[in-house]
């Protein structure tokens, strides 16, 4: 049985039984191949990159193999979706397969999804689809290269069959890493099973792991869960990412971003953007996912009464909006280039939200363009938008004496438009083609660089493209 060199532990394990199924991997599919795979993800955990020409790999990462003589486990948690108490949950197509400790001394979860069904699959097929698995690989990475705390992704191999979704589609399984996929349903579930000291001990062991300046201390400990999923609001927003279901199962404890489904980046600027075309009342839709945040939040809050004062509770939540409003200003003033502080920023800022929502600007390029000729800029907004155009002196004004600089280095131009994903999809179910998969996963890695040759890429889709849509089973 391999294990890479990999330095194993298992530490979720030590919790009670409760807490997870330990199980082997169903071995869906035959033959299993290496599609892709990621050598900085790989760092993460310590893994040599040339472990991925080891016929093992494959075997191990599809979960035809275990890892050396790790007990692998699925992980039980509920959780409200949309809206609405959906009661047990668990990981349904997910299995925990290893616990890595770095050289830095991390513990990484190595989690495969797709490998077949668990006890928490309902009535789901604990597959995974290559479309959805190629979404999240690239997506997870591009996260990761706008310094957004995520989930990363390992490899794609595949299970060479076929899954049935709306019509059947080849099947993959996804290798993804993360600190923890511990999630705010966790609490939720031992919490309205009224098992209250599973609650105590599942806090018990984030904080130890995860927060161990915070030992005992469980109202520094919820605070410090509000800051930091109020920056990842913040971070989401700066850059027009839309998750598409933020239900209380898909939150993280430690403030990642997590399960990547329906999600979209911003192209036309549309506040109430809906990724998802599953969500018709738009709970979660693009401008809604701040609040969202903040109710998965308050059901978290209310799992933990036995840990924390409902004052103590409700002073941490009361926190939440300056957290996140302190954290988006900042990054939309560095998106501008705005370093000094003046009267009349936070108006300048709003006022080109309210042109782009206007105009139906790309997002992206309205901050991109700054750094380049006006002609470019004002072509985002349409010939002859005078708006635009005293926005833009306006803009240059204020700019004088600011060093633009380093415009370019904080407004990408590469984000994985639905587009640039569906065509590494396509490439890879159509015609085996892994170069244009791999050509887009080296700029969603290095979106802020210019990538000569690629530059179609950066741009709104194509005629044949404009009507893409994903749903939860993306």
């Amino acid at each position: 049985m391999p294990d890479f060199g990999l330095n194993l532990e298992n530490h979720y394990a030590r919790l009670p039984g409760e807490f997870y199924t330990l199980m082997p991997a169903e071995q869906v599919g035959v033959q299993p191949r290496l599609i892709h795979a990621n050598a900085k993800a790989a760092a993460l955990i310590g893994l040599d990159p040339a472990s991925f020409s080891d016929p093992a790999f494959a075997q191990v990462f599809s979960g035809h193999a275990p890892l050396n003589d790790f007990s692998s486990l699925a992980m039980v948690y509920s959780g409200h979706q949309f809206g609405v108490w959906a009661g047990q949950l668990g990981d349904g197509r997910a299995l925990l397969i290893g616990q890595a400790r770095n050289p830095a001394g991390e513990l990484w979860d190595i989690q495969l999804k797709g490998a077949g069904t668990t006890p928490y699959s309902r009535f789901g097929d604990g597959r995974a689809v290559m479309r959805s698995t190629v979404r999240e690989y690239l997506c997870s990475e591009a996260m990761a290269a706008f310094d957004i705390p995520t989930t990363r992704a390992l490899s794609i191999v595949a299970s060479n069959e076929q899954v049935q979704r709306e019509m059947p589609e080849p099947g993959a399984v996804l290798t993804r890493l993360a600190l923890s996929h511990v999630r705010f349903g966790h609490f939720e579930h031992f919490f309205h099973s009224s098992r209250h000291e599973r609650v105590r001990q599942l806090a018990d062991y984030v904080m130890a792991e995860f927060f161990p300046n915070l030992a005992g201390d469980y109202v520094a400990w919820f605070g410090e869960v509000v800051k930091r999923t109020a920056e990842l609001m913040a971070g989401w927003q700066a850059v027009g990412f839309a998750h598409g279901v933020m239900n209380t199962d898909n939150m993280s404890i430690l403030g990642l971003t997590l399960d990547y489904g329906p999600f979209g980046f911003m192209e036309a600027y549309e506040p109430g953007f809906i990724c998802n075309h599953t969500d018709t009342q738009g709970r979660y839709a693009f401008d809604m996912q701040p609040a969202i945040a903040h109710w998965n939040l308050r059901a978290l809050a209310f799992a933990l009464p036995s840990l924390i004062p409902k004052d103590r509770l409700v002073a941490a939540l009361d926190t939440y909006e300056a957290l996140y409003r302190s954290r988006y200003r900042a990054l939309m003033r560095a998106k501008l280039g705005l370093v000094r502080e003046e009267e009349g920023d936070d108006r300048l800022i709003g006022e080109l939200l309210n042109l782009m929502a206007k105009a139906k600007a790309d997002y992206s390029l309205s901050f991109r363009n700054l750094s380049g000729e006006d002609v470019a800029w004002l072509a985002l907004f349409g010939n002859g938008n005078t708006e635009a155009r005293a926005w833009l002196s306006r803009y240059r004004a204020r700019t004088q004496g600011e060093d633009l600089s380093g415009l370019d280095r904080v407004n990408p131009k590469y984000v994985l438009r639905n587009w640039v994903a569906e065509s590494a999809i396509r490439a890879v179910e159509d015609h085996g083609d892994i170069a244009t998969l791999d050509r887009i996963f080296k700029l969603v890695q290095t979106p802020f660089e210019k990538h000569d040759g690629d530059e179609a890429f950066a741009a709104p889709p194509p005629p044949d493209m404009c009507h893409l849509e994903v749903s939860c089973s993306s």
